[in-house]
């Protein structure tokens, strides 16, 4: 019972973060919506950590499996992918690059910053 419950919530978050799509003019995905939505409401301790923990840690550990059916879609597109393969990999590369080395500097401005404060 316990599972249902903190999936219930995790899907209630992700509903109105459906909702939020539909109303605000923005162009940004529901799943955002529902991401920060879900982390105001861990951060101001309206929804704590223990109710949805178990369920989380679960969507994680399967989180693979979903996707499957993408790599599938991707193997029934082949024909249409075929004459943009060489960009496509170009660019996956270089972002993965440019993402890293991003990752990498903020961590070392939040590290350094956690080091002053101490």
């Amino acid at each position: 019972m316990k599972y249902l419950r903190e999936f219930a919530v995790i899907l209630a978050v992700t509903c109105v973060g459906e909702i939020l799509k539909y109303l605000l003019p923005l162009p940004v995905p529901a799943s955002i919506y529902g991401l920060v939505l879900m982390l105001l409401l861990l951060v101001t301790g309206i929804v704590k950590l223990d109710h949805v923990q178990s369920a989380a840690s679960f969507l994680i550990e399967i989180m693979p499996v979903m996707f499957i059916p993408a790599g599938v879609g991707l193997l029934t597109a082949w024909p249409s992918l075929r004459p943009v393969l060489i960009p496509v990999i170009l660019i996956t590369v270089l972002t993965t690059f440019i993402v890293m080395a991003a990752t990498g500097k903020v961590t070392d401005f939040v590290i350094g910053r956690t080091e002053k404060d101490e």
